[in-house]
C-alpha cells in the first residue's frame, strides 16, 4: 500500500492497432483496422451508428479482446490483456457517477481502490477538482451539479487515476447544443495542456472538427480516411466522406481537360480550374459546400429560383433550383433575406468546390 502522497503524473503513450478484427460470430465488427495514435495526439473515430468505431475504442480499453490483429499501448503488446492490466482510463457517455458520493468522493474512489490512504486519495481528487475547473465543489452531490459540471467530475475521476491514454465514448451527447460547444472547448483545452494521449468517439461531425488533431472516418467496420480535419473537409477522398464531412452539394460535371494537376471543369455552361486529384478527362462528381455559393438579386455567373427558406439566427439556409439541379446554399444571418418564388443570381467560389475522386 502506498502511504506517501505523489504529484499527478501523466505518462505520454502511443496507441497503436496492427490488422486488428473483431468478429461476433459471423458478423464483422471492426476489419482489419490499423492505425497510431501518437503520444499527446487527441485522435477522433468518427462515423455513422455501426460503424466499428465503439467497438474500436472498447478495444483499446481492454473491454473487448481483438479476433485478430495485434494492440500497442506506450510500445507494449497488451492485445490480450484486460482492461485491469492497462492503464487507460474511460469517460462514459453516461458519465456513470455515484449519486449516493459527493463529487470528492467520486473523484477519490479510484485511488482508494488502488490502495492509497483516504487522506492521499482525497489530496489527489482535490489536485484533480481544481485542474478541471472545480475547485471548492467537492462536497457537492452529483444531482447539485449541471451537466457540464458532471462531465468534469467524470474527467476527474478518470484523470486521477493517471492513466497513459484517456478514452472519451461519445462524451457530449447528454449535453444540450449550447454546453456541447463549452464542455468539447474545455476538453480540448485541457488535453492540449496535459499533452494527454487521447482517442474520442463521437457521431457528430461538428464536434470532431473542433477537438482532433487528427480524425479517423470509419464505415462499414473499416478507415474510409484519416487526416487532419482541414484535409477531411478539403480533400474528401470519396462520396462517403464529403457526404459525412459537413454538407455538400454534389454535381455531375466533365473534366475537359488537365494539365499539371490543375482540371479544366464544365459545370453546365460554367467552367472551373480545380486541382484534378488524379483524376482524367472525362465524366466526375464536383462537391460544392453550401457557403461557396453567393446570391445575389443583380448580376453573377447562373440563374436559379428560392424553392426554400430557412432562418437559423447566424444563417440562412435556402434550397435554389437551377439548371444544374436543386443547390443548398447558406448565407449569414445578418443578410437581407430572399423569400421563396424569388430570382437569384448564383456566383460560386472555387476554393469551396473540390472534385471526388473514387466517384
Amino acid at each position: 500500500m502506498q502511504t506517501q502522497p505523489a504529484p499527478l503524473s501523466l505518462r505520454k503513450a502511443s496507441v497503436e492497432f496492427r490488422a486488428v478484427s473483431k468478429r461476433y460470430g459471423k458478423v464483422t465488427a471492426v476489419d482489419q483496422v490499423s492505425f497510431t495514435i501518437q503520444p499527446g495526439q487527441l485522435m477522433t473515430l468518427l462515423g455513422p451508428s455501426g460503424c466499428g468505431k465503439t467497438t474500436t475504442l472498447r478495444m483499446i480499453a481492454g473491454l473487448e479482446i481483438p479476433s485478430a490483429g495485434q494492440i500497442f499501448i506506450g510500445g507494449e503488446d497488451v492485445t490480450l490483456r484486460s482492461a485491469a492490466d492497462r492503464n487507460v482510463s474511460m469517460v462514459f457517455q453516461s458519465y456513470a457517477l455515484f449519486p449516493h458520493m459527493s463529487v470528492l468522493e467520486n473523484v477519490a474512489y479510484g485511488p482508494t481502490v488502488q490502495g492509497f490512504k483516504k487522506s492521499i486519495a482525497e489530496d489527489k481528487a482535490h489536485h484533480v477538482l481544481d485542474m478541471v475547473g472545480l475547485k471548492g465543489l467537492g462536497g457537492r452531490m452529483p444531482s447539485e451539479l449541471s451537466g457540464g459540471q458532471q462531465q468534469r467530475v467524470a474527467v476527474a475521476r478518470a484523470l486521477v487515476l493517471e492513466p497513459d491514454v484517456l478514452l472519451f465514448d461519445e462524451p457530449l451527447s447528454n449535453l444540450d447544443a449550447k454546453l456541447r460547444r463549452r464542455v468539447r472547448e474545455d476538453i480540448r483545452e485541457l488535453q492540449q495542456r496535459l499533452s494527454l494521449t487521447v482517442a474520442y468517439v463521437t457521431h457528430d461531425q461538428e464536434e470532431a472538427l473542433a477537438v482532433s488533431d487528427e480524425i479517423i472516418v470509419m464505415n462499414n467496420a473499416r478507415i474510409a480516411q484519416r487526416g487532419t480535419p482541414h484535409t477531411l473537409y478539403a480533400e474528401p477522398a470519396d462520396l462517403f466522406i464529403v457526404d459525412f464531412i459537413g454538407d455538400a452539394n454534389i454535381a455531375d460535371v466533365v473534366i475537359v481537360s488537365v494539365k499539371e494537376d490543375q482540371a479544366l471543369v464544365h459545370l453546365g455552361p460554367l467552367q472551373f480550374t480545380l486541382p484534378a486529384r488524379g483524376l482524367g478527362q472525362g465524366p466526375a462528381k464536383l462537391a460544392i459546400r453550401p457557403d461557396a455559393i453567393a446570391l445575389s438579386g443583380g448580376s453573377g455567373q447562373t440563374a436559379g429560383v428560392v424553392t426554400k427558406a430557412f432562418f437559423l439566427g447566424r444563417l440562412w439556409e435556402y434550397t435554389i433550383e437551377t439548371e444544374f439541379g436543386a443547390l443548398f446554399v447558406t448565407i449569414p444571418g445578418r443578410s437581407a433575406p430572399f423569400v421563396i418564388g424569388s430570382s437569384v443570381m448564383l456566383d460560386f467560389d472555387a476554393g469551396g468546390m473540390v472534385l471526388v475522386p473514387h466517384a
